[in-house]
């Protein structure tokens, strides 16, 4: 599989975009170029949508007002104003400003849904929004504001007023007004939008489907941490290595669970500790034995989310929808976000219980009635020096805030629009909050982290299973060793913590681990 950081360019045509390219083009700055199949969609939709203006005909957003205004005929000469009015009217956001990735994944995702040509926008529209991505046009778009349904109306809204040289964006390090900006860039902004096009701006799941797609591939790559991790806490705590025999595994058949314990058994391969502690104790408690069924079923769970993901990342979600060969125009509800919400709930689900594990695990290690021998809260002077005490309490209380706001955004729903749009998703708060999640869960992996290397030090220290690492445990532990000393007496343990959150952070413990052991997933 192809690394986000390695695309270097990515062809958008409204049917082929990848998670992966996604995360080249919102994080790493991949080039963005529109197919000719795309341009001639949009082209032909365009004209059928100055046709039905033409014609007068009935269509909701192109002779109509919208939501529960769409009763009220709206005639030719003020159609642009409609358009216009729609985003000046729906910019409501408030909170501090999505990331600088998120509103280019949203930039991304819109342009890509227009590419397929059932929306009747012009096609400079989209050209703006690619060229705004290549040349770093980035718009402040608020956090909250989006129910997530008639699209993320206020979210979008905010990216659409910087195509008229209104609201703000940043570029080249500053917020300016969008005029300035878009100046500052080479862009020519647009007086105003003509009919069709504020819908085909704001009806869409593309600020809840940005946020949400790239909370998921980290959560995919925390999910491959938790297993490395996961493989040191073993080492350091003695674990028997029965509980993730191939046969064992497969004699249950979930795909996450064989494919975690078949992960287990590569990272340990090798361990001299491991190796020589087998048949000390019958079993591990949960924590320990139960990984390949715990963090399997967080895998099984990250593969269904991302095959929703797939598809969304490809979906027209606006509407209505306009259909050249027979002239159809459709009101429909594509711009619903049901079918994300339920999804990125469960990724929140999914990564809280990585965390809730892991902090089982850094307890276990701190606890000398429960270490298989380790020092109480790993300290060579208890008493005077309280150790990693306080790891784990901090630990908990992340796990816990976690268990709070893994609670499913998407059971709630507030009727909006004069009860036109009387259920809504909530997805968009559901991406949101995964994402605390996944901060919250990568920090709890790195104190895991830290606490195995500190519990290893001393393991060796006791020296019964002798000293030796599986090659893939050995350099991660060396790699750690370079940033954070064993910890003899106590000291102020912040910069331990921030330069082992950085390092799982940054993937490069993956990077490492991938060099020696290729087949680890």
């Amino acid at each position: 599989m192809e690394q986000p950081k390695e695309i270097k360019q990515v062809v958008l045509d409204g049917h082929s975009l990848t998670l992966e390219a996604l995360v080249a083009i919102a994080r790493f700055g991949a080039r963005v170029e529109l197919s000719g199949e795309a341009r001639e969609a949009m082209a032909r939709s365009r004209a059928l949508a100055e046709k039905i203006a033409g014609e007068k005909r009935v269509a909701y957003g192109i002779t109509t007002g919208f939501g529960d205004f769409a009763t009220v005929a709206v005639s030719d000469e003020l159609s642009s104003q409609l358009s216009t009015n729609l985003i000046l009217s729906h910019c409501t956001g408030t909170g501090e400003p999505y990331s600088r990735e998120q509103v280019r994944g949203m930039m991304a995702l819109r342009a890509n849904a227009l590419c397929v040509g059932l929306s009747g926008v012009r096609p400079v529209l989209v050209e703006m929004l690619v060229d705004m991505l290549n040349r770093d046009v980035t718009p402040v778009i608020p956090q909250k504001g989006s129910l997530g349904a008639s699209g993320d109306l206020a979210p979008l809204s905010h990216m659409g007023l910087v195509l008229l040289g209104r609201g703000e964006a940043f570029y080249g390090g500053e917020r300016l007004p969008g005029r300035e900006a878009m100046e500052r860039a080479g862009i020519a902004v647009l007086d105003t939008l003509v009919c069709k096009e504020g819908l085909g701006v704001t009806n869409g799941t593309c600020a809840m489907t940005s946020v949400g797609a790239l909370h998921l591939y980290d959560t995919l790559q925390a999910a491959r941490l938790a297993d490395l991790i996961s493989s040191l806490t073993l080492t350091a705590l003695t674990g028997q290595l029965d509980a993730y025999q191939e046969r064992m595994h497969t004699a249950r058949g979930q795909v996450g669970q064989i494919q975690v314990a078949r992960n287990m058994r590569l990272l340990t391969e090798g361990c001299e500790i491991l190796e020589r502690c087998q048949g000390d104790r019958v079993q591990d408690a949960y924590a320990l034995r139960c990984i390949p069924q715990v963090h399997g079923a967080v895998r099984d769970a990250l593969g269904y989310i991302k095959s929703r993901v797939d598809i969304e990342l490809n979906a027209v979600t606006d509407n209505p929808l306009l259909f050249c060969e027979d002239e159809a125009v459709i009101s429909g509800g594509n711009f619903h976000g049901e079918p994300m919400a339920l999804p990125f709930d469960f990724l929140g689900i999914a990564c809280a219980e990585l965390a809730s594990i892991s902090e089982r695990r850094i307890e276990r290690m701190v606890n000398a009635s429960l270490s298989n021998g380790l020092t109480r809260f790993l300290t060579t002077e208890g008493g005077v020096n309280s150790g990693f005490m306080i790891v784990q309490y901090t630990a908990a209380s992340m796990a816990s805030e976690n268990k709070v706001l893994a609670h499913p955004a998407c059971v709630d729903s507030i009727p909006s629009s004069a009860n036109q749009e009387d259920f809504v998703s909530m997805g968009t708060t559901a991406a949101r909050k995964a994402g605390t999640i996944l901060e919250n869960t990568r920090s709890v992996l790195a104190y895991e982290l830290l606490t195995a290397c500190q519990a290893i030090d001393i393991r060796r220290q006791i020296g019964r299973w002798g000293t030796g690492l599986s090659p893939a445990g050995e350099a991660v532990f060396r790699r750690v060793r370079e940033k954070v000393a064993f910890m003899e007496v106590d000291r102020e343990l912040w910069p331990d913590i921030q330069a082992v959150e950085a390092m799982v952070r940054s993937g490069e413990l993956l990077d490492i681990v991938q060099e020696i052991a290729p087949e680890f997933e």
